[in-house]
Protein backbone atom coordinates (compact mmCIF):
# COMPACT_ATOMS: atom_id res chain seq x y z
CA UNK A 1 0.00 0.00 0.00
CA UNK A 2 1.53 3.21 -0.88
CA UNK A 3 1.78 6.50 0.81
CA UNK A 4 -1.53 8.04 -1.08
CA UNK A 5 -3.47 5.15 -0.47
CA UNK A 6 -2.78 4.87 3.50
CA UNK A 7 -3.59 8.78 3.56
CA UNK A 8 -6.78 7.89 2.45
CA UNK A 9 -7.11 4.48 4.69
CA UNK A 10 -6.41 6.72 7.63
CA UNK A 11 -8.72 9.70 6.48
CA UNK A 12 -11.59 7.41 6.38
CA UNK A 13 -11.10 5.68 9.79
CA UNK A 14 -10.77 8.99 11.26
CA UNK A 15 -14.38 10.30 9.34
CA UNK A 16 -16.02 7.07 11.41
CA UNK A 17 -14.67 8.97 14.82
CA UNK A 18 -17.82 10.18 16.81
CA UNK A 19 -15.59 13.25 17.30
CA UNK A 20 -14.55 13.40 13.55
CA UNK A 21 -17.49 11.81 11.37
CA UNK A 22 -19.46 14.68 9.29
CA UNK A 23 -22.49 12.15 9.98
CA UNK A 24 -22.55 13.10 13.30
CA UNK A 25 -21.94 16.59 13.55
CA UNK A 26 -24.66 16.93 11.35
CA UNK A 27 -27.11 15.42 13.70
CA UNK A 28 -25.37 17.24 16.54
CA UNK A 29 -25.73 20.64 14.78
CA UNK A 30 -29.33 19.61 13.90
CA UNK A 31 -30.29 18.75 16.99
CA UNK A 32 -28.83 22.11 18.84
CA UNK A 33 -30.77 24.12 16.36
CA UNK A 34 -33.62 22.23 16.90
CA UNK A 35 -33.55 23.40 20.61
CA UNK A 36 -33.14 26.90 19.86
CA UNK A 37 -35.93 26.67 17.88
CA UNK A 38 -37.91 24.96 20.66
CA UNK A 39 -37.01 27.59 23.07
CA UNK A 40 -38.55 30.30 20.17
CA UNK A 41 -41.54 28.41 19.60
CA UNK A 42 -42.11 28.39 23.74
CA UNK A 43 -41.29 31.49 24.13
CA UNK A 44 -43.64 32.90 21.73
CA UNK A 45 -46.72 30.99 22.40
CA UNK A 46 -46.11 32.61 26.09
CA UNK A 47 -46.42 35.89 24.88
CA UNK A 48 -49.32 35.41 22.48
CA UNK A 49 -50.73 33.23 25.77
CA UNK A 50 -50.65 36.23 27.72
CA UNK A 51 -51.59 38.71 25.16
CA UNK A 52 -54.92 36.44 24.57
CA UNK A 53 -55.26 36.79 28.14
CA UNK A 54 -55.07 40.90 28.33
CA UNK A 55 -57.43 40.98 25.11
CA UNK A 56 -59.92 38.73 26.67
CA UNK A 57 -60.01 40.90 30.00
CA UNK A 58 -60.19 44.10 27.89
CA UNK A 59 -63.21 42.51 25.98
CA UNK A 60 -65.07 42.18 29.78
CA UNK A 61 -63.95 45.12 31.14
CA UNK A 62 -67.10 46.75 32.53
CA UNK A 63 -69.06 43.68 30.36
CA UNK A 64 -68.80 41.14 32.47
CA UNK A 65 -72.15 38.87 31.56
CA UNK A 66 -71.06 38.99 27.54
CA UNK A 67 -68.67 35.82 28.90
CA UNK A 68 -72.17 33.80 28.79
CA UNK A 69 -72.23 34.55 25.09
CA UNK A 70 -68.46 34.83 24.86
CA UNK A 71 -67.12 31.23 26.29
CA UNK A 72 -70.23 29.30 24.67
CA UNK A 73 -69.46 30.38 21.22
CA UNK A 74 -65.08 29.97 21.87
CA UNK A 75 -66.19 26.78 23.10
CA UNK A 76 -68.33 25.49 19.95
CA UNK A 77 -65.70 27.19 17.66
CA UNK A 78 -62.88 25.46 19.16
CA UNK A 79 -64.37 22.11 19.31
CA UNK A 80 -65.47 22.71 15.53
CA UNK A 81 -62.14 23.27 14.39
CA UNK A 82 -60.52 20.71 16.01
CA UNK A 83 -62.75 18.11 14.64
CA UNK A 84 -62.81 19.22 10.88
CA UNK A 85 -59.56 21.32 10.37
CA UNK A 86 -57.12 19.90 13.16
CA UNK A 87 -57.87 16.58 14.23
CA UNK A 88 -55.71 14.47 16.54
CA UNK A 89 -55.11 18.26 18.38
CA UNK A 90 -57.47 18.39 21.24
CA UNK A 91 -56.18 17.40 24.86
CA UNK A 92 -53.82 18.60 26.68
CA UNK A 93 -50.64 17.30 24.49
CA UNK A 94 -48.34 15.39 27.21
CA UNK A 95 -50.52 12.04 26.68
CA UNK A 96 -49.60 12.11 23.06
CA UNK A 97 -46.27 12.75 23.22
CA UNK A 98 -45.79 9.91 25.75
CA UNK A 99 -47.85 7.98 23.15
CA UNK A 100 -45.75 8.78 20.22
CA UNK A 101 -42.80 7.30 22.61
CA UNK A 102 -44.16 4.39 22.61
CA UNK A 103 -45.43 3.93 19.09
CA UNK A 104 -42.77 1.37 16.64
CA UNK A 105 -45.12 2.60 13.25
CA UNK A 106 -43.53 5.47 11.95
CA UNK A 107 -46.75 6.53 9.82
CA UNK A 108 -49.01 6.72 13.18
CA UNK A 109 -45.65 8.48 15.04
CA UNK A 110 -46.02 11.10 12.05
CA UNK A 111 -49.59 11.87 12.32
CA UNK A 112 -49.78 12.73 16.15
CA UNK A 113 -46.21 14.51 15.84
CA UNK A 114 -47.32 16.52 12.73
CA UNK A 115 -47.26 20.26 11.56
CA UNK A 116 -50.71 20.56 11.42
CA UNK A 117 -51.30 19.06 14.62
CA UNK A 118 -48.99 21.47 16.31
CA UNK A 119 -50.11 24.77 14.41
CA UNK A 120 -53.48 23.35 15.86
CA UNK A 121 -52.48 23.09 19.44
CA UNK A 122 -51.03 26.43 19.64
CA UNK A 123 -53.79 27.74 17.60
CA UNK A 124 -56.95 27.02 19.69
CA UNK A 125 -55.46 26.85 23.12
CA UNK A 126 -54.57 30.77 21.93
CA UNK A 127 -58.49 30.67 21.12
CA UNK A 128 -59.36 28.68 24.17
CA UNK A 129 -57.86 31.86 26.23
CA UNK A 130 -59.74 34.14 24.07
CA UNK A 131 -62.72 32.90 25.44
CA UNK A 132 -61.67 32.35 28.71
CA UNK A 133 -61.21 28.85 29.03
CA UNK A 134 -59.53 27.24 32.39
CA UNK A 135 -56.16 25.80 30.59
CA UNK A 136 -52.78 25.80 30.12
CA UNK A 137 -50.15 26.20 27.35
CA UNK A 138 -47.47 24.18 29.21
CA UNK A 139 -48.99 20.71 27.84
CA UNK A 140 -49.49 21.99 24.56
CA UNK A 141 -45.92 23.14 24.38
CA UNK A 142 -44.50 20.01 25.04
CA UNK A 143 -46.22 18.24 21.90
CA UNK A 144 -45.20 21.47 20.05
CA UNK A 145 -41.72 20.90 20.92
CA UNK A 146 -41.22 17.24 20.34
CA UNK A 147 -42.90 17.58 17.16
CA UNK A 148 -40.33 20.26 15.95
CA UNK A 149 -38.01 17.95 16.93
CA UNK A 150 -39.33 14.73 15.54
CA UNK A 151 -39.56 16.43 12.36
CA UNK A 152 -36.38 17.55 12.83
CA UNK A 153 -35.39 13.68 12.99
CA UNK A 154 -37.25 13.10 9.68
CA UNK A 155 -35.10 15.64 8.02
CA UNK A 156 -32.08 14.03 9.33
CA UNK A 157 -32.68 10.97 8.00
CA UNK A 158 -32.13 9.04 11.41
CA UNK A 159 -31.57 5.19 10.60
CA UNK A 160 -33.18 3.42 13.87
CA UNK A 161 -36.18 4.84 15.85
CA UNK A 162 -34.23 5.01 19.00
CA UNK A 163 -32.80 7.46 17.79
CA UNK A 164 -36.07 9.20 16.65
CA UNK A 165 -37.39 8.64 20.31
CA UNK A 166 -34.47 10.55 21.44
CA UNK A 167 -34.90 13.76 19.60
CA UNK A 168 -38.91 13.62 20.50
CA UNK A 169 -38.22 12.93 24.35
CA UNK A 170 -35.63 15.91 24.19
CA UNK A 171 -38.12 17.84 22.12
CA UNK A 172 -41.34 17.54 24.96
CA UNK A 173 -38.15 18.25 28.00
CA UNK A 174 -37.36 21.38 25.97
CA UNK A 175 -40.20 22.61 25.86
CA UNK A 176 -40.92 22.58 29.51
CA UNK A 177 -37.79 23.61 30.23
CA UNK A 178 -38.54 26.74 28.17
CA UNK A 179 -42.42 27.18 28.93
CA UNK A 180 -41.61 27.55 32.52
CA UNK A 181 -38.14 28.67 32.53
CA UNK A 182 -37.07 25.77 34.67
CA UNK A 183 -34.33 23.71 33.23
CA UNK A 184 -34.11 21.42 36.08
CA UNK A 185 -37.83 20.36 36.13
CA UNK A 186 -37.20 19.61 32.08
CA UNK A 187 -35.01 16.86 32.87
CA UNK A 188 -36.68 15.72 35.61
CA UNK A 189 -40.05 15.57 33.62
CA UNK A 190 -38.27 13.81 31.11
CA UNK A 191 -37.54 11.33 33.45
CA UNK A 192 -40.51 10.54 35.34
CA UNK A 193 -43.14 11.56 33.66
CA UNK A 194 -42.08 11.07 29.65
CA UNK A 195 -40.37 8.17 29.48
CA UNK A 196 -40.55 6.62 33.38
CA UNK A 197 -36.23 5.73 32.55
CA UNK A 198 -33.42 7.55 31.70
CA UNK A 199 -31.04 5.71 29.13
CA UNK A 200 -27.21 6.25 28.10
CA UNK A 201 -28.68 6.65 24.66
CA UNK A 202 -30.72 9.49 25.29
CA UNK A 203 -29.44 10.95 27.83
CA UNK A 204 -27.13 13.13 26.15
CA UNK A 205 -29.52 14.72 23.88
CA UNK A 206 -32.18 15.58 26.62
CA UNK A 207 -29.40 17.36 28.19
CA UNK A 208 -28.35 19.40 25.26
CA UNK A 209 -31.67 19.99 24.32
CA UNK A 210 -32.73 21.31 27.85
CA UNK A 211 -29.34 23.33 28.62
CA UNK A 212 -29.72 25.51 24.80
CA UNK A 213 -33.46 25.94 25.44
CA UNK A 214 -32.60 27.46 28.85
CA UNK A 215 -29.59 29.65 26.81
CA UNK A 216 -32.09 30.64 24.27
CA UNK A 217 -34.84 31.59 26.83
CA UNK A 218 -32.33 33.39 29.10
CA UNK A 219 -31.01 35.18 26.79
CA UNK A 220 -34.37 36.66 25.05
CA UNK A 221 -36.90 36.70 28.61
CA UNK A 222 -33.80 36.88 31.20
CA UNK A 223 -33.89 35.27 34.84
CA UNK A 224 -37.21 35.31 35.73
CA UNK A 225 -39.25 33.33 37.60
CA UNK A 226 -42.87 32.91 36.95
CA UNK A 227 -44.48 33.18 40.55
CA UNK A 228 -42.16 36.22 41.45
CA UNK A 229 -39.14 35.45 44.60
CA UNK A 230 -40.74 33.47 47.59
CA UNK A 231 -38.10 33.61 50.81
CA UNK A 232 -40.53 31.54 52.65
CA UNK A 233 -38.98 29.01 55.27
CA UNK A 234 -40.77 26.36 57.34
CA UNK A 235 -38.80 25.35 60.74
CA UNK A 236 -39.01 22.27 62.31
CA UNK A 237 -42.11 22.10 64.50
CA UNK A 238 -45.93 23.13 64.81
CA UNK A 239 -45.67 24.56 60.97
CA UNK A 240 -45.27 21.16 59.85
CA UNK A 241 -48.37 20.60 60.24
CA UNK A 242 -49.02 22.06 57.38
CA UNK A 243 -46.90 19.23 55.24
CA UNK A 244 -49.66 16.94 56.60
CA UNK A 245 -53.00 18.76 55.92
CA UNK A 246 -51.61 20.22 52.06
CA UNK A 247 -50.60 16.68 51.41
CA UNK A 248 -53.92 15.14 52.03
CA UNK A 249 -56.04 17.94 50.76
CA UNK A 250 -54.01 18.03 47.71
CA UNK A 251 -53.65 14.55 47.11
CA UNK A 252 -57.27 14.08 47.93
CA UNK A 253 -58.10 17.24 45.36
CA UNK A 254 -55.68 16.41 42.40
CA UNK A 255 -56.70 12.62 42.82
CA UNK A 256 -60.30 13.25 42.55
CA UNK A 257 -59.47 15.90 39.41
CA UNK A 258 -57.27 12.85 37.51
CA UNK A 259 -60.08 10.24 38.37
CA UNK A 260 -62.69 12.31 36.55
CA UNK A 261 -60.22 13.17 33.39
CA UNK A 262 -59.18 9.49 33.27
CA UNK A 263 -63.09 8.53 33.56
CA UNK A 264 -64.26 10.62 31.02
CA UNK A 265 -61.75 9.42 28.71
CA UNK A 266 -63.65 5.73 28.53
CA UNK A 267 -66.54 7.73 27.92
CA UNK A 268 -69.67 9.02 29.46
CA UNK A 269 -71.82 6.48 30.97
CA UNK A 270 -75.57 5.91 29.72
CA UNK A 271 -77.28 7.88 27.56
CA UNK A 272 -75.35 10.77 28.30
CA UNK A 273 -72.13 9.58 26.30
CA UNK A 274 -74.39 8.71 23.37
CA UNK A 275 -75.56 12.23 23.71
CA UNK A 276 -72.39 13.85 23.90
CA UNK A 277 -70.36 11.67 20.75
CA UNK A 278 -73.55 12.86 18.68
CA UNK A 279 -73.67 16.66 19.07
CA UNK A 280 -70.01 17.32 20.42
CA UNK A 281 -70.03 21.17 19.54
CA UNK A 282 -73.30 21.74 21.54
CA UNK A 283 -71.55 19.79 24.36
CA UNK A 284 -68.48 22.12 24.54
CA UNK A 285 -70.72 25.04 24.29
CA UNK A 286 -72.59 23.71 27.69
CA UNK A 287 -69.27 23.08 28.98
CA UNK A 288 -68.70 26.81 28.01
CA UNK A 289 -71.53 28.14 29.57
CA UNK A 290 -70.46 26.21 32.72
CA UNK A 291 -67.29 27.71 32.68
CA UNK A 292 -68.75 31.46 32.33
CA UNK A 293 -70.84 30.43 35.34
CA UNK A 294 -68.09 29.41 37.65
CA UNK A 295 -65.85 32.53 35.99
CA UNK A 296 -69.11 34.87 37.12
CA UNK A 297 -69.26 33.43 41.17
CA UNK A 298 -65.65 34.19 41.65
CA UNK A 299 -65.42 37.22 40.59
CA UNK A 300 -63.48 36.47 37.18
CA UNK A 301 -60.73 34.85 38.66
CA UNK A 302 -61.48 31.54 36.93
CA UNK A 303 -60.70 32.59 33.56
CA UNK A 304 -57.82 31.92 32.10
CA UNK A 305 -54.25 29.92 33.19
CA UNK A 306 -54.42 30.99 36.87
CA UNK A 307 -50.85 32.60 36.57
CA UNK A 308 -52.07 36.38 38.03
CA UNK A 309 -54.11 34.47 40.75
CA UNK A 310 -51.11 32.16 42.03
CA UNK A 311 -48.11 34.71 41.75
CA UNK A 312 -50.50 37.14 43.82
CA UNK A 313 -51.56 34.14 46.12
CA UNK A 314 -47.25 33.62 46.59
CA UNK A 315 -46.46 36.63 46.82
CA UNK A 316 -48.92 37.70 49.52
CA UNK A 317 -50.50 40.93 47.34
CA UNK A 318 -53.95 39.25 47.73
CA UNK A 319 -56.03 36.85 49.55
CA UNK A 320 -58.90 34.51 47.29
CA UNK A 321 -61.94 33.69 48.21
CA UNK A 322 -61.91 30.42 49.65
CA UNK A 323 -64.36 28.65 47.08
CA UNK A 324 -61.47 29.63 44.62
CA UNK A 325 -59.48 26.30 44.18
CA UNK A 326 -63.10 24.57 44.11
CA UNK A 327 -64.24 26.97 41.18
CA UNK A 328 -60.83 26.83 39.64
CA UNK A 329 -60.95 22.77 39.56
CA UNK A 330 -63.86 22.83 38.38
CA UNK A 331 -63.84 25.15 35.76
CA UNK A 332 -60.62 23.39 34.72
CA UNK A 333 -62.60 19.91 34.66
CA UNK A 334 -65.19 21.61 32.48
CA UNK A 335 -62.52 23.29 30.09
CA UNK A 336 -60.71 19.58 29.30
CA UNK A 337 -63.87 17.73 29.07
CA UNK A 338 -64.90 19.79 26.33
CA UNK A 339 -62.75 18.78 23.96
CA UNK A 340 -60.93 21.62 23.50
CA UNK A 341 -56.95 22.15 23.09
CA UNK A 342 -54.83 23.31 26.20
CA UNK A 343 -52.99 22.03 29.21
CA UNK A 344 -53.30 21.61 33.00
CA UNK A 345 -50.07 22.29 34.60
CA UNK A 346 -50.86 26.54 35.31
CA UNK A 347 -54.45 25.56 36.31
CA UNK A 348 -53.42 22.96 38.83
CA UNK A 349 -50.56 25.40 40.35
CA UNK A 350 -53.57 27.97 41.27
CA UNK A 351 -55.91 25.66 42.43
CA UNK A 352 -52.74 24.57 44.78
CA UNK A 353 -52.30 27.79 45.58
CA UNK A 354 -55.61 28.48 46.55
CA UNK A 355 -55.59 25.07 48.76
CA UNK A 356 -52.57 26.21 50.48
CA UNK A 357 -53.73 29.82 50.99
CA UNK A 358 -56.75 28.39 53.07
CA UNK A 359 -54.82 25.63 54.88
CA UNK A 360 -52.48 28.59 55.92
CA UNK A 361 -55.49 30.46 57.43
CA UNK A 362 -56.10 27.06 59.76
CA UNK A 363 -52.33 27.25 61.18
CA UNK A 364 -51.60 30.77 61.96
CA UNK A 365 -48.09 29.88 63.51
CA UNK A 366 -47.25 28.82 60.21
CA UNK A 367 -45.81 31.34 57.42
CA UNK A 368 -48.60 31.93 55.06
CA UNK A 369 -46.28 31.85 52.23
CA UNK A 370 -44.76 28.91 53.00
CA UNK A 371 -47.66 26.97 53.51
CA UNK A 372 -48.68 27.97 49.58
CA UNK A 373 -45.90 26.94 48.41
CA UNK A 374 -46.87 23.51 49.73
CA UNK A 375 -50.70 23.90 48.47
CA UNK A 376 -49.21 24.15 45.11
CA UNK A 377 -47.02 21.11 44.77
CA UNK A 378 -49.43 18.90 47.27
CA UNK A 379 -52.24 19.43 44.74
CA UNK A 380 -49.66 19.61 41.38
CA UNK A 381 -48.33 16.40 42.86
CA UNK A 382 -51.85 14.70 43.04
CA UNK A 383 -52.88 15.45 39.89
CA UNK A 384 -49.62 14.38 37.69
CA UNK A 385 -48.61 11.65 40.18
CA UNK A 386 -44.90 12.61 39.38
CA UNK A 387 -44.01 13.56 43.15
CA UNK A 388 -40.21 14.96 41.86
CA UNK A 389 -40.89 16.73 38.79
CA UNK A 390 -44.01 18.83 41.17
CA UNK A 391 -41.14 19.48 43.49
CA UNK A 392 -38.94 20.64 41.70
CA UNK A 393 -41.56 22.78 39.41
CA UNK A 394 -42.26 24.90 42.12
CA UNK A 395 -39.14 25.23 43.43
CA UNK A 396 -37.79 26.82 40.24
CA UNK A 397 -40.67 28.66 39.50
CA UNK A 398 -40.06 30.28 43.00
CA UNK A 399 -36.58 30.63 43.33
CA UNK A 400 -36.88 29.12 46.94
CA UNK A 401 -34.28 26.12 47.47
CA UNK A 402 -34.80 26.75 51.25
CA UNK A 403 -38.17 25.14 51.13
CA UNK A 404 -36.93 21.88 49.21
CA UNK A 405 -37.63 19.37 51.91
CA UNK A 406 -40.76 20.49 53.09
CA UNK A 407 -42.09 20.53 49.52
CA UNK A 408 -40.72 17.03 48.64
CA UNK A 409 -42.29 15.66 51.70
CA UNK A 410 -46.11 17.18 51.08
CA UNK A 411 -45.17 16.06 47.23
CA UNK A 412 -44.22 12.64 48.48
CA UNK A 413 -47.44 12.17 50.80
CA UNK A 414 -49.93 13.96 48.10
CA UNK A 415 -48.31 11.68 45.52
CA UNK A 416 -49.95 8.64 47.58
CA UNK A 417 -52.88 9.69 49.04
CA UNK A 418 -53.55 10.76 45.42
CA UNK A 419 -52.87 6.69 44.61
CA UNK A 420 -55.69 5.58 46.75
CA UNK A 421 -58.29 7.83 44.75
CA UNK A 422 -56.34 7.17 41.13
CA UNK A 423 -54.44 3.86 40.75
CA UNK A 424 -53.02 5.16 37.75
CA UNK A 425 -50.96 8.28 36.93
CA UNK A 426 -53.40 10.79 34.92
CA UNK A 427 -50.62 11.27 32.15
CA UNK A 428 -50.08 7.58 31.63
CA UNK A 429 -53.81 6.57 31.83
CA UNK A 430 -54.81 9.17 29.16
CA UNK A 431 -52.10 8.26 26.65
CA UNK A 432 -53.44 4.41 27.01
CA UNK A 433 -56.46 5.66 26.24
CA UNK A 434 -54.96 7.08 23.14
CA UNK A 435 -52.77 4.09 22.38
CA UNK A 436 -55.83 2.11 22.10
CA UNK A 437 -57.94 4.90 19.76
CA UNK A 438 -55.50 4.76 17.95
CA UNK A 439 -55.19 0.63 17.37
CA UNK A 440 -59.03 0.73 16.45
CA UNK A 441 -58.61 3.03 13.90
CA UNK A 442 -55.97 1.49 12.60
Amino acid sequence: MNMSSRLRYRMRRAARLPLLSPRQWRRRVGTWAGAVLVALLALGFARAADRAQDVFGDALAGRPLLIFVLAPAGFALSVWLTRRVFPGAQGSGIPQTIAALHMTEQAAIDRILSPRIAVGKIVLTLLGLLCGASIGREGPTVQVGASAMHLLGRALKLPRLDLQRSLVLAGGAAGVAAAFNTPLAGIVFAIEELSHSFEARTSGTVLTAVILAGITTLALAGNYTYFGFSRAELDLGAGWLAVVLCALAGGLAGGAFSAALVGAARGLPWAVGRWVGRYPVVFAALCGLAVAAMGIASGGATYGTGYAQARAVVEGSTHMSPWFPVLKLLATVASYLSGIPGGIFAPSLAVGAGIGQWVAGLIPSAPSGAVVLLGMVGYFSGVVQAPITATVIVMEMTDNQRMTIPLLATSLLAFGVSRLVCRRPLYGALARRFLLAMSRKA
